[in-house]
């Protein structure tokens, strides 16, 4: 079965993508939107030159400032800024049938509580069929029409697969798991480490440093997450390994660029001032560090990018504080898959 009318909450560059994908293979798209202005630009130029300049967007998406609206879709995707999620999904709740799915777009951990936004979900919407969509996706390639690989997970099989076949398109293919706790996870923690990266790249500490990096990034992303009940083949799939590749890589992602920004020496109060996009790994690095030390999981990079952004210890220090960690095993009993 094929969800043909699908909601999309949150009008940002990835909810338009999204939109925009869907839309040009037949589905019928109703988009969301917080801002007045961008309902109204989706509606009369299609087009979103706020959250996704310089793409024509398909005439047939329509566009909503009133949640209700959304009554009577098969199917929901959920793109708001992640510290939003509880808030909207909250408000949401009211209008949607109970067995439209609701497939987690956002990427991040809840600040105020350190839960996963499935977790988030459930204290919402409690009877809710959930599902999460992850992996390397930059907004403006998926709605160019570059290919995509991304992966789907969902506890219920069935359900999975048939949120993948409705996704899917002729340039992006999915894959399904039921792995929710590995999909989120991957999607959250690589926003912390490309903030890593982009300051190794701000810092000019080149390519040596950067391959370093991203490295011991994923062994930290993944002793984190398996701590959390995440498997190690789910990190090493789409939603991390993948996620992580193109996030680290790329300053069009908006976390490494703002750790570019954070190398070269720029307040961050400055950095998120001048910007209308969020950088989820600025909130969700708080998140890791506090659920890191309720499970006592080491995440020496997280707790540096934590330290910088929040102001209590400078770029340079933090390097070298990484870099005199005493010499240790490069996979411990904590790294192993079965140890």
């Amino acid at each position: 079965m094929a969800y043909e009318k699908i909601a999309v909450v949150g009008a940002g560059a990835w909810g338009t993508a999204l939109a925009h994908s869907l839309a040009a293979k037949g589905r019928d798209v109703l988009v969301w939107a917080h801002e007045a202005a961008t309902v109204d630009d989706i509606n009369t130029t299609h087009t979103n030159p706020t959250f996704l300049a310089g793409v024509d967007l398909a005439p047939t998406i329509a566009g909503t400032a009133d949640l209700a609206d959304l009554a009577g879709r098969d199917i929901c995707l959920l793109v708001p800024p992640a510290q939003h999620l509880r808030e909207i999904a909250g408000s949401l709740a009211a209008h949607l049938a109970a067995d439209a799915p609701m497939v987690i777009c956002s990427k991040g951990i809840e600040q105020a509580t350190g839960k996963l936004l499935g977790d988030v979900m459930r204290d919402v919407m409690p009877g809710a069929t959930l599902a999460a969509l992850s992996g390397p996706s930059f907004a403006i390639e998926v709605a160019r029409g570059l290919p995509a690989a991304l992966t789907v997970a969902c506890t219920d099989e069935t359900i999975g697969e048939e949120i993948a076949l409705s996704l899917a398109g002729a340039n992006m293919r999915l894959y399904w798991t039921d792995d929710m706790i590995g999909a989120q996870l991957g999607g959250a923690i690589k926003n912390v480490l490309a903030i890593a990266a982009g300051i190794v790249e701000g810092r000019k500490l080149g390519s040596n440093a950067h391959a370093a990096l991203v490295t011991r990034g994923f062994a930290e992303m993944n002793r984190f997450a398996r701590a959390l009940g995440a498997r190690p083949e789910t990190m090493a799939g789409l939603a991390g390994l993948g996620d992580l590749l193109l996030t680290c890589g790329s300053p069009k992602s908006r976390n490494m660029s703002l750790g570019i920004k954070l190398g070269e020496g720029i307040p961050l109060d400055e950095i998120m001032g001048g910007r209308r996009t969020v950088s989820e790994g600025v909130y969700t690095a708080a998140a890791m560090v506090r659920l890191a030390e309720r499970n006592g999981v080491d995440v020496p990079i997280a707790r540096a990018v934590h330290a910088i952004v929040e102001g209590r210890i400078s770029v340079d220090d933090a390097i070298q504080d990484l870099m005199a960690r005493p010499p240790k095993a490069e996979y411990g009993p904590e790294d192993r898959v079965n140890g």
